[in-house]
Formats: structure tokens, sequence, C-alpha cells
């Protein structure tokens, strides 16, 4: 049986690299900022998945996010600070998958910097709450699946292609290097 990378009718695999792959990175969050961040276990086990949302994306490709000290999270990554990040835009395009090395540190200036109003919720005492961290999440590797020119046309290629029988996907696809 043929992939279905076999039956496209036109390219769609483009690996990124440096500048490149931190523009996707950065459209990716841009677009759909919530992630599941999974780390190890202290035994170097699978550890927890859980929703995150990224806060930004500096000029190397770095995603930082805010945590609280006493998270099982923040225990994993001092045990192992590799991580995994998984982003789903929608249904039908932007995906991504981020492996890479989560450090952990009090930063006040950072916190300063990605602090809002409304993480008041998780942390009381306001930005300069004791519990506040910032991780910043370095990628050493990633892989992208998106579309080549946006969602709706997509959808009326998948259409089209579904009526008449034939791969018209407008998918495009490939790995992110640093």
């Amino acid at each position: 049986m043929d992939s279905i990378n076999a039956n496209q009718a036109e390219p769609n695999h483009q690996d990124l690299i440096g500048e490149d792959a931190v523009r996707k990175i950065r459209e990716f969050v841009d677009s759909t900022s919530g992630c599941f961040f999974c780390t190890s276990d202290a035994a170097g086990g699978p550890g927890d998945a859980r929703p995150m949302t990224a806060l930004q994306v500096d000029e190397l490709g770095n995603l930082w996010f805010i945590s609280a000290s006493d998270s099982l999270k923040n225990q994993e990554l001092a045990a192992d600070p590799s991580a995994t990040l998984y982003f789903q835009g929608s249904a039908h395009s932007e995906f991504m998958h981020l492996e890479g090395i989560a450090t952990v540190s009090r930063d006040p200036a950072k916190i300063k910097e990605l602090w809002s109003f409304t993480m008041k919720t998780w942390f009381t005492g306001g930005e300069d709450d004791p519990r506040i961290t910032v991780i910043k999440f370095a990628p050493t590797y990633g892989y992208y699946w998106d579309t080549k020119h946006g969602k709706a046309v997509a959808s009326v290629k998948m259409l089209i292609g579904a009526v008449i029988g034939k791969t018209l996907d407008d998918s495009i696809e490939g790995r992110l290097d640093l």
C-alpha cells in the first residue's frame, strides 16, 4: 500500500533550521499557546502530562512558562530536566511536537515580564508570591504538521479531493532543528 505522502500531487515536506524553525515555533505558539507539557518521573519512567500555556517564545526559540515551586512538574524537572511538549491547534492543522531541556528558576525580571493579572488565581500573593517560578524550555528537536495555505484552502482541497477521489491534501510537515 502506498504512503499517503506518495499520493501527494505537490511537495509536502519541509525541514526548518535555525531562524526558520524559531519562526515556525513562534507561529504555532501565537496561534495556539496551550500544550501538554510532559515530564519523566524520578525513576526515569513516564511522568505526567499536564496542560500548560506557553507565555513567550524568545529569539532563540526557547518557550517560557510560569509554574508553582511546589508542583509535581517542578519536582520531576529537578530529577530529570528533559521534557516534551505537544501542541494541537485544530482538528486538521497546526500540530507540533518539541523535545528539550527545561530549566526552572525564580528570575524576578522574567516573572515580571511574563506576569498577568489572571495568574493571581494560582499565585494569590501576586507577582511577588514566593511559589512562582519560571520554566525555560529549550527545544533540542521538533516536528510539525500544518497546512501550506491555511485552514480554509485545506478544507476546500480536502472536500474536492473526496469528491473526485484524488489526494488533494494541503499538508506540510517537517523537522524543526534549532
